[in-house]
């Protein structure tokens, strides 16, 4: 878990958000063809934060870079979910007092 990065990464509010969406994607993103469980497409999340595609796709390759999202690709799709693991761990190093 490389801490800087995570920090790093979630100074950005699009970051926070697009974590915080993918949090509860059944609420967030219901009209997705595809199911849930392999993650949200990334169109979607485009979709989702109103930014241009590539500064979009740009905030997922700095959360997925950080191991904050992991990356699941099914044909031309992409497909983003959480990485539980790494944030429980960066939220018990929080907690533990750095």
């Amino acid at each position: 878990m490389e801490i800087d990065a995570i920090h790093k990464a979630l100074a950005n509010p699009v970051r926070r958000q697009i974590l915080h969406c993918l949090k509860d994607p059944e609420a967030h993103f219901s009209g997705q063809e595809y199911p849930l469980s392999n993650g949200v497409c990334a169109g979607l999340i485009h979709q989702h934060t109103g930014l241009s595609q590539s500064t979009a796709s740009a905030h997922l390759a700095a959360l997925q870079s950080a191991g904050l999202l992991t990356c699941k690709k099914v044909g031309q799709w992409s497909f983003f979910k959480r990485n539980e693991e790494t944030i429980a761990a960066f939220l018990a190093h929080i907690n533990n007092g750095l």
